[in-house]
Parts: C-alpha cells; structure tokens; sequence
C-alpha cells in the first residue's frame, strides 16, 4: 500500500480554484519532491493531506487511511511553533505527553535532528535552523513511517541546509517515506528518488529525477562545426541539429552514439566529446511551469 495516494484532489475557494484533479502518489522508502511555482496549490495539497482544510472533490488517503487519522505520520507545515519561555527538551516533552509517546524517544529525535547539546536552551534562543530542526523532532517523535515537510530549509543558512538534507538522505536511507515541498531545485536534485510538479494547481508531471533530466539527444563537440553540422543534417535532418554554445545539441536515439560517431569520423570531422544530452532539473521546472522559478 502506497504511502499518499491523492486521486482527483480538488480545492475551491469560491471561484479561486487552488488545486484541480490531482493524482499523485508516493511510494514506501522514498524520498518525494513536491515542486511548483508561486500559488501552485503546494501548501494547500499538504494541508489537505494532514485533514488540516478539506478538498472540495476528489480523495486522499495516507496508509490506505482518510486525512486526519495521522497514525504514522509525522509533519512540518510552514513553520514550527513552541513556547518560546521553554527549552527544546521541554517543548517537546509537551508534545511527547499529548502524543502518547515514552519521554525516552525525546533524546533520541534530539539527537537525529544535532540539537541535544542545545536542548536544555530556551526556544527563544534558537536561530531560525535551530527552530526548524526542532520542529523536525518533533515531526518524528512518534517515529512515523511518513514524513511531510514543507520548506524543511526555508530560511537556513547554507550549512544548516547540509545539515538538513543530510538528516533527510539518513531518514531515507534508514527506510523511512518522506514528501517534501521545496523551492530549492538543486536541492531536490540531490536528496530526492521522485519529483511531482505542480502549476496551476494542476500535476503537469511526476517521474524520477533521472528520467525528467534526460533527454533523446545528443551533445557533440567536433571540427570543423560547419562540416559536422552539414552532414549531420543531412544524414538526420535539419530539425534535429542545433548549434548551441559553440557545440552541437542532436535530437537522435542516444544508442546511435556509435553510429554517429563512425559517420562524422568518415565525413572527416574531428569528435572531441559526444555524451548523452541532459538537462537540470530547473531547466526541466520552467519548461513545465512556464518560465516561474519557484515557489510555495
């Protein structure tokens, strides 16, 4: 049983439609990035996922299970919030009392989140990673089997975002299930398995990181250009050669490599490089979104 499964997840407000038939789903052990450009319908998902707001068509289920029964789910949404006069360890010792949970668990998340030599602190103290990595703690003192967390490095310097997608590759690694919803395209690169992205509260895509940065093509260098490019376009056609940056982007099965290769060789042209064509994940994001950037 999967995880999330959202299935024609739909959220109105009036005539403000935030989210429109949303499939997505989430596998067990992996690492979901959950991507989109400003009011895309990212937060507002999330919040019906926990049963904080309630869609106005469509479903979503956590374990098989309706929003609101959050058995073995752990979650951050926008920002943490404690009692700014108590320490880390007694916020959470809050928490771990309402939640059910042995207060032996407390040390352990302190721990996982690099706090424990700051938990006696007052909460007021704590930088804004601090505050963040708290609230993570306290996202997994039940020890949940999913995490959702929204921006888990939204405000962080940049070594408090290693820390925290370091934390987040050890909670997958370990064979926890964690959706995060992040601006940071770099960042979703390295940490995520899978990406869903969203725009105009639509899913305009949801694949590996590997698929969606591949591309069926090829990047050339070679000389004399004008010569490869003569002969590539008329072995292939006009359409599927471009030159970019001083080099050559071929549209082409990349398994014809070798074939390629041997043919701009005999046509007496040099190859210096040819390697499967790719691109980034933020190239990949505009393409999808037209053009935004990021967003919540």
């Amino acid at each position: 049983m999967e995880p999330v499964v959202c299935e024609k997840l739909s959220k109105r407000y009036g005539e403000v439609v935030a989210v429109q038939d949303l499939d997505l789903s989430v596998r067990a052990g992996e690492v979901y990035g959950f991507l989109g450009p400003n009011g895309a319908g990212k937060t507002t998902t999330l919040r019906m996922m926990l049963g904080l707001i309630r869609p106005s068509g469509g479903r979503v289920l956590l374990h098989g299970r309706p929003p609101g029964d959050l058995s073995g789910v752990g979650a951050l949404i926008e920002g943490p919030a404690f009692y700014p006069y108590l320490s880390g360890r007694d916020n959470l010792r809050v928490l771990a009392r309402y939640a059910g949970v042995d207060d032996r668990r407390i040390d352990v998340v302190l721990d996982l989140v690099d706090l424990a030599g700051r938990a006696k602190h007052k909460y007021a103290t704590y930088s804004l990673g601090m505050k963040q990595r708290l609230g993570v703690a306290a996202a997994l003192l039940k020890d949940p089997q999913l995490l959702i967390l929204d921006e888990p490095t939204n405000g962080l310097d940049p070594a408090g975002m290693a820390d925290m997608r370091a934390l987040i590759r050890r909670l997958g690694a370990a064979g926890s299930t964690v959706l995060i919803s992040s601006h940071l395209l770099g960042e979703v690169e390295q940490i995520c398995d899978r990406v869903g992205i969203i725009a105009g509260g639509r899913l305009v895509t949801e694949n590996t990181v590997a698929e969606l940065r591949s591309e069926a093509g090829l990047r050339i260098q070679a000389a004399p250009v004008d010569s490869a490019v003569s002969w590539l376009r008329l072995v292939l056609g006009s359409a599927a050669v471009s030159v970019v940056d001083g080099g050559l982007d071929v549209t082409v099965d990349p398994a014809r490599a070798g074939e390629i290769n041997e043919s701009l060789v005999k046509a007496g042209v040099v190859v210096s490089e040819l390697r499967p064509r790719s691109r980034d994940l933020e190239q990949v994001f505009l393409e999808l979104t037209g053009g935004e950037s990021n967003g919540r």
